[in-house]
């Protein structure tokens, strides 16, 4: 009997892989298999044991081919855009994972960035990491798909990408990284549609951004949003709040308090 339960879980997963399908719920598998839910448990078990399998989340399942087996996963940019539809939540791509999406691949992030409208725990599956960031107006920030070999996942655009990365630099290394994956950026960034990335946050997020790509050398890209600035600055933003900031030089172009020095490394 535990045989005839391995190999129907083993013909199911199969199916779906045939079908161009390589992720399905504790749920459906029980339906299929036409077992109790502790069978099926019992057979996902040894399907996992196996490698076929992988469980980024609580009764959610990625089919493993053999191209991934040493990863113990799908990698991460497959099964997200999967896991938040069955989730129903909004998510993007972002910052360090957007950045390479869009070529600004300097240093390759520890994790899959996934941005969400509330938090979530990280995931661990296998040698897959994700990390969630909570972003607000999550609705209205711009992003495109880029085709993965399992569909497709939702990205932020290169100047949505950038306004993040100043808004999250905390996340990403800190503004010299920052800096350093702007000046990779700036030939993709569209100067009218940073203004549009950029309503979508807080005014001294584009304030400091402003600063930044005319510090990585990107300031033919900054006109429109040194205009937006202007119009809508309504106080000298400090460009690293968490640092002193009692001797600051002031950048009157941004309004900006500049309390440290940014290198970039390009």
């Amino acid at each position: 009997m535990k045989s005839e339960s391995r190999i129907h879980a083993r013909d199911y997963i199969t199916r779906l892989a045939s079908a161009g399908r390589y992720h399905f719920s504790s749920s459906e598998a029980q339906g299929a298999l036409g077992v109790s839910a502790a069978a099926t448990k019992l057979a996902l078990h040894r399907l996992s044991k196996q490698g076929l399998i992988a469980s980024p989340a609580r009764g959610f399942y990625v089919i493993v081919p053999p191209e991934y087996h040493s990863l113990g996963s799908l990698p991460a940019e497959q099964f997200i855009p999967a896991l938040m539809k069955r989730l129903g939540q909004l998510y993007y791509a972002g910052l360090l994972s957007a950045a390479q999406f869009h070529g600004a691949a300097h240093h390759r992030p520890q994790e899959f960035q996934v941005m969400v409208a509330k938090a979530r725990r990280p995931i661990v599956c296998g040698a897959v990491r994700v990390g969630f960031v909570v972003r607000k107006n999550i609705a209205f920030v711009p992003t495109q798909s880029f085709n993965t070999p399992r569909g497709t996942v939702l990205v932020s655009t290169p100047e949505a990408t950038a306004i993040d990365l100043v808004g999250y630099h905390d996340h990403v290394g800190g503004l010299d990284q920052v800096a350093t994956i702007l000046g990779e950026l700036a030939e993709n960034i569209d100067p009218e549609k940073l203004v549009a990335a950029a309503e979508t946050a807080p005014v001294p997020w584009a304030q400091r951004l402003g600063y930044l790509m005319d510090q990585a050398g990107a300031d033919d890209r900054t006109g429109p949003l040194k205009a937006y600035v202007r119009n809508h600055a309504r106080s000298i933003a400090v460009l690293l709040p968490a640092a002193p900031h009692k001797n600051a030089v002031r950048d009157d172009d941004w309004r900006l308090a500049v309390n440290v020095a940014v290198e970039s490394e390009l």
